[in-house]
């Protein structure tokens, strides 16, 4: 059965269907019977199973078209949830299973409570899902077929974080919010993808490119590298390139000011929009993080427009056959825009695909 994506922050996708391995793995984790070791260990298995590992493929047709070699696509469509999202509701989810808490709290837009829902539900916790009220994802029947809570509240996405994090403390559940206290554990989780591409390509490539909201995806592969070179594995780090919708993100704007934080946009002046949702923000949590990497390897920021986003998607789908969710070109997009303004010598480029269409 198909989700209908006709609304924001959507990704349209099978119904998650768990494997017979998983089922049994999940009985144990939510068996109070058992030892925390035991049932924590199920759960990485569980992690091991379903998260991380997605592809990375060689775009020959962009190559083809654009006249640049060697470009990969890191596809985080192959997540459960479609989305690169469930690599950091897993680790928070085992890390509450571990510290004992039996319920979690989140805002979301759509994507992100589809995943926490989703690892909640393997791991037995109770799941609050805070959403705006102005918003209507496609992706709400299954953040409450996994049992969720979802909870409306006025105000913007910003705002929302906020009250649940308040809600968090207030009645002691495990807060799973970016920005917080978490937000360590989220850049490690992200770290990941890194490792993933070493794995693959035996080296860190000459760009990385990224869609950026929050900023925590670009931080955490920025770290993921960082350690790799430290540790004598990669001959370099790569130069980082970010993307989002135009004039409506923090770190590309602040970026291009040289700045050296992240300054937040007038709320007033962001639009929203089907495309452009799940990029835009007026304040970045994890913005300092993610300019600093863009900072560190002398990296490039770039404004890309609804349209550019619709027809790359489009390109992506007829070309290489993949069905990308328009605002995960992003980053795609602001890696061809420099390699337009400065003709990149061939050498290995990969650019991170964040969410399925």
């Amino acid at each position: 059965m198909k989700s209908k994506n006709n609304l924001l922050d959507g990704v349209t996708s099978p119904v998650i269907k768990n494997t017979t391995e998983v089922k049994n793995l999940s009985a144990i984790v939510k068996d109070q019977t058992l030892g925390i070791l035991e049932r924590t260990e199920a759960y990485e298995d569980i992690i091991d199973l379903e998260v991380g590992d997605t592809n990375l493929t060689r775009a020959r047709a962009l190559e083809r078209d654009y006249d640049l070699r060697q470009l990969f696509i890191k596809y985080e469509g192959n997540n459960p949830s479609g989305t690169q999202k469930d690599r950091i509701a897993f680790a928070q989810m085992l890390d509450a299973l571990r510290r004992g808490f039996d319920t979690v709290a989140l805002a979301t837009c759509g994507n992100y409570g589809v995943a926490c829902a989703y690892a909640a539900h393997l791991a037995g916790i109770n799941c609050k899902v805070f959403m705006p009220e102005s918003y209507h994802s496609v992706r709400t029947a299954e953040i409450e077929s996994f049992g969720a809570e979802l909870i409306r509240v006025k105000g913007s996405y910003e705002e929302v974080v906020v009250f649940s994090s308040e809600m968090a403390k207030e009645y002691e559940w495990y807060d799973a919010n970016p920005g917080g206290a978490n937000t360590p554990m989220q850049i490690s989780a992200y770290a990941e993808i890194a490792r993933e591409i070493y794995d693959q390509l035996r080296d860190a490539p000459k760009f990385l490119a990224c869609p950026v909201s929050n900023g925590t995806v670009l931080a955490g592969i920025y770290r993921g590298f960082a350690s790799l070179y430290k540790r004598g594995k990669t001959s370099r780090i790569p130069i980082f390139v970010a993307g989002s919708s135009a004039n409506k993100n923090p770190i590309i704007s602040s970026h291009l000011k040289g700045l050296e934080f992240c300054q937040d946009i007038d709320p007033k002046k962001i639009k929203e929009t089907v495309i452009n949702e799940a990029l835009i923000n007026w304040h970045s949590f994890d913005g300092d993080e993610a300019l600093h990497a863009l900072r560190e390897t002398k990296g490039f920021a770039s404004h890309v427009t609804d349209k550019q986003l619709r027809e790359m998607s489009t390109y992506l789908y007829k070309k290489e056959g993949m069905r990308i969710l328009p605002s995960s070109c992003a980053g795609l997009i602001a890696l061809l825009n420099v390699h337009e303004q400065q003709r990149l010598i061939n050498d290995r480029f990969v650019a991170v695909i964040t969410a399925k269409y």
